[in-house]
């Protein structure tokens, strides 16, 4: 598709970044969707979670690549209609439900939603970056279980 046919279906390069941040989102958002609909304990969901995060960020480097080099870097772009989570809302919300259904099993502690939504995207988005910086000694999908781990000990009840 040429770069003027592109303006057929999007108004502008910011309508079109915003498209593209939705759709990538998205992808992450139906993933934990379906784990969220699964009969299995908190601490095997955040386990699925990330293999799953971790094995997008290996198979589609560019979608998280995107996310975290364009959608967090140039907010500017983002204003209008986006603001705050708007543009990706639909994982926020799913990681909300992770977390709050976590917190009602008493598997997660009670506890504010921003530093635990940041506890798991940090982690996450983090080994992400590492990846594409090509830092990482081992394939990124090695460490899925450790990042698990450790997401899950931030996270757990304190029994």
């Amino acid at each position: 598709m040429s770069v003027g046919n592109m303006y057929n279906y999007f108004s502008s390069k910011e309508e079109l970044a915003k498209y593209a941040i939705k759709y990538s989102t998205n992808i992450l958002a139906k993933d934990l969707r379906e784990i969220n609909q699964m009969e299995a304990s908190s601490r095997d969901k955040i386990f699925l979670f990330t293999r799953k995060y971790l094995e997008n960020v290996q198979k589609s480097p560019e979608v998280i690549e995107y996310f975290l080099r364009v959608y967090l870097s140039n907010r500017e772009v983002f204003n209008n209609d986006c603001e705050g989570f708007l543009c990706v809302s639909e994982f926020v919300t799913e990681v909300m439900i992770l977390l709050d259904e976590g917190a009602a099993k008493e598997e997660f502690r009670q506890q504010d939603f921003f530093p635990a939504f940041a506890m798991i995207m940090g982690a996450l988005g983090g080994f992400a970056f590492l990846s594409g910086e090509k830092v990482l000694e081992k394939d990124i999908s090695t460490y899925s279980d450790d990042v698990a781990e450790n997401i899950y000990r931030a996270l757990k009840s304190d029994d």
